[in-house]
């Protein structure tokens, strides 16, 4: 089974667990869109587009991502080789 940075993360649960925006930690809900720079989330509260380049997070409970090295087209990500 392959990494879950290369597979497609929608509809997969995300969590934020650190961020330069102390505002957006501890956001988490499902992911409904991933777009270049961005990832949308339904939350409990509604949905929200955050930023990928200023915050680390979870899909699933795997590990944690680094946002700033996921910035690519989610097509482009998936076939990507990340150490």
């Amino acid at each position: 089974m392959s990494d879950i940075i290369n597979q497609p993360w929608l509809a997969h649960e995300i969590s934020v667990t650190g961020s330069s925006d102390p505002g957006l930690v501890g956001i988490s809900g499902m992911i409904t869109n991933e777009t270049r720079r961005t990832i949308r989330i339904r939350t409990d509260s509604g949905e929200l587009t955050i930023p990928k380049d200023v915050v680390t997070f979870t899909i699933d409970s795997s590990r944690e991502i680094v946002g700033y090295k996921v910035t690519q087209r989610p097509e482009d990500r998936i076939g990507r080789r990340y150490k």
